[in-house]
């Protein structure tokens, strides 16, 4: 079963990324350390489509490297 999309905003907020909003019902989280923003997008109840966990993992690794 794939994670909810709020299980997927509440690990990045949990790693300093931040909100800067979007429109509709996407998202745009931003990191300091982290070159890319992290979209995501979907009703926070809704699962998370491969990319995005993908995406949410890759920028969490890039955080650690650094």
């Amino acid at each position: 079963m794939p994670p909810k999309i709020r299980q997927l905003i509440a690990e990045l907020e949990e790693a300093g990324f931040v909100n800067r909003g979007g429109k509709g019902s996407h998202r745009n989280f931003v990191h300091p350390q982290c070159r890319k923003p992290v979209p995501i997008s979907g009703k926070p109840g809704d699962d998370g489509k491969h990319y995005q966990v993908r995406a949410v993992r890759l920028a969490l690794e890039e955080l650690k490297i650094r």
